[in-house]
């Protein structure tokens, strides 16, 4: 099976399949997609996702106001069932612990204090859906790296695995950013950030996962403590692993 997915619209359009997990089980492949923003697909890119993955619940993790300037894209108006779930919108106050200068681990860590019941419902969207799904963000690396790194984790797949599959965006992290520096408001907002987010290194992810366990023991523990059930996880079991 091919893990990336080429795409003319997409950059980061990855199958999350195939990855050991727990209990000597494996990710089912075919099944759960993460992806950069989907409004650059092309009709035949389209037709690809629709009818060769057959893809039909994308979780858009953007904010309204991504949402707003970009659109849903093609995807718009056919088969699709569309979860809008914005990890963030507006205004995101920082708690005083985070105060000082952060790392991009420490921004994934706060994200996912922040957005508890957002990653919640990301979690019992995936786990209930009968077909394939994909979800997404703008580069498909900080909100869908957080999501991929609690999804992978709850399924058991190694920490080592878990690494590479977030540092695989580098790969094409040059041709992301570039794309995105072509929308006026991207181009604000990644000027405006600290130069060390604009990465994918190893050490970020290795750090999120300490800091994961170091407050919560497991990331099963964490989804419980943020209100996903013992039932949404099974569920979410059942439809992603072999």
């Amino acid at each position: 099976m091919q893990r990336q997915i080429d795409l003319d619209g997409c950059h980061n359009f990855r199958d999350l399949g195939g990855y050991p997990a727990a209990g000597g089980r494996a990710v089912r492949w075919r099944v759960l997609f993460r992806s950069d923003a989907l409004h650059h697909l092309t009709a035949e890119d389209v037709a690809r996702v629709r009818d060769d993955l057959g893809i039909r619940d994308v979780v858009d993790l953007r904010s309204a106001g991504e949402r707003r300037s970009d659109g849903r894209g093609p995807l718009e108006g056919d088969v699709f069932r569309f979860h809008h779930v914005p990890l963030f919108d507006g205004v995101v106050a920082v708690p005083r612990e985070f105060a000082g200068e952060m790392t991009l681990a420490d921004r994934y860590f706060l994200l996912a204090e922040m957005a508890k019941p957002a990653i919640a419902r990301v979690i019992t969207t995936l786990a209930a859906s009968s077909a394939p799904a994909v979800y997404h963000c703008a580069a498909g690396k900080d909100r869908t790296g957080v999501i991929s790194a609690i999804l992978l984790g709850l399924l058991g797949v190694p920490d080592g695995i878990i690494i590479a599959d977030y540092a695989a965006t580098q790969e094409n992290l040059d041709a992301i950013i570039d794309r995105l520096m072509a929308t006026e408001g991207y181009r604000e907002m990644l000027e405006a950030l600290p130069p060390d987010t604009l990465h994918a290194e190893p050490a970020t992810m290795v750090a999120l996962l300490d800091q994961v366990r170091g407050r919560y023991g497991s990331m099963r523990e964490y989804v419980r403590a943020i209100g996903v059930s013992d039932e949404s996880l099974s569920r979410l079991e059942i439809r992603l692993l072999d």
